[in-house]
């Protein structure tokens, strides 16, 4: 009978410590409370404060361990907190914390303390019984797994510095190979950089265009107009390279008046005004011009270009020395001559 006793109160003993518990300091109250009184070891349970207070009051948790919420008890994480207006100027704080332990046993969560100006408010207290892992010790125990087959990579069996570096011996060779190209080519005679195409002189390049428009035979075709247009793009390309002019740009008109202005085409400047003149009324008046006209105006283009031609001063200069040169060694001889005849 005593001992019946005995477990009944026990019994009754630990339902109080399980059920919520309030604890009253004024007009605020704490209520502790967790969601599961047991758990398996390692994992994680709720654990609730409900704080009702006045509005405007301030209020904090004090704890000697802020990550402990009873011995062998961790919380996990921060604190999450919802606020409910209850009306009459009162509130309701439901503050949320995440715990879990790894020791098994029966642990008390103590009661919290919560300090509202001078007065200290403190939570009913819990328990949290925490039940081992079951480890069956007949379970068979296997061996290590064997060994992966690694798929085949060239850059494994690589040094590192070829790994690492490899972008310096690809420029090395890079730099190799431009050397060998360019020893090759001077053992060859050749030069090491292909030298750019030569741009040929203005006259050249006028005599060479006009000869091709005269080999075409556009006027004899009846394509006067097409045959005009070439001849003055001719000449307005020869005028730009001779003289720096934009010839191209202009109207005949405009480019009659700068070349008056030039001494090296005083004297053709008639030529190129006829032909000017007759390609304007070709091109713009719809005119067909006489076959004698079309001639005329071709051989007065190539006499144009001839006549302003670049004078060759270097080869003038030369041709002066050898003149100069000849004239001296006549001028020895005779002298020579005159030594001999005197002699005899």
């Amino acid at each position: 009978m005593t001992r019946i006793c005995k477990n009944i109160i026990t019994s009754i003993a630990l339902l109080l410590t399980l059920l919520p518990a309030t604890m009253i300091a004024g007009n605020t109250t704490v209520t502790a409370k967790i969601d599961s009184v047991a758990i398996l070891m390692g994992k994680q349970t709720r654990l609730h404060y409900q704080i009702v207070q006045d509005k405007g009051v301030e209020g904090t948790f004090v704890s000697d361990n802020p990550q402990l919420a009873g011995p062998n008890v961790e919380i996990i994480g921060e604190p999450h907190n919802d606020t409910t207006d209850l009306g009459n100027n009162r509130i309701q704080i439901d503050r949320t914390l995440i715990v879990q332990s790894f020791d098994s046993g029966i642990w008390e969560i103590p009661a919290a303390k919560y300090m509202v100006g001078r007065d200290t408010i403190f939570s009913n207290a819990l328990n949290l019984k925490v039940v081992p892992v079951n480890v069956d010790s007949m379970t068979t125990v296997h061996g290590y797994k064997g060994t992966a087959d690694v798929p085949f990579n060239l850059f494994d069996y690589l040094p590192d510095f070829i790994y690492y570096y490899w972008w310096i011996l690809v420029l090395v060779l890079a730099l190799a190979a431009v050397g060998y190209y360019l020893y090759q080519r001077h053992k060859n005679g050749k030069p090491m950089l292909k030298s750019q195409k030569k741009e040929i002189p203005p006259f050249d390049e006028a005599i060479e265009a006009l000869n091709s428009l005269k080999a075409a035979k556009l006027w004899q075709n009846g394509q006067e107009k097409e045959y005009f247009t070439r001849l003055t793009d001719i000449l307005r390309r020869y005028i730009d390279r001779r003289f720096g002019i934009n010839a191209v740009e202009m109207t005949s008109s405009q480019i009659i008046d700068t070349l008056r202005r030039n001494e090296e085409t005083k004297a053709v400047n008639e030529q190129l005004k006829l032909i000017l003149e007759v390609a304007d009324f070709v091109k713009f008046a719809n005119m067909r011009p006489l076959p004698d006209d079309s001639e005329a105006a071709w051989n007065r283009a190539q006499y144009f270009v001839n006549e302003t031609k670049p004078v060759e001063v270097v080869a003038d200069e030369q041709q002066a020395e050898g003149n100069g040169e000849a004239a001296k060694a006549e001028a020895t001889a005779q002298q020579a001559k005159n030594q001999t005849n005197a002699t005899k």
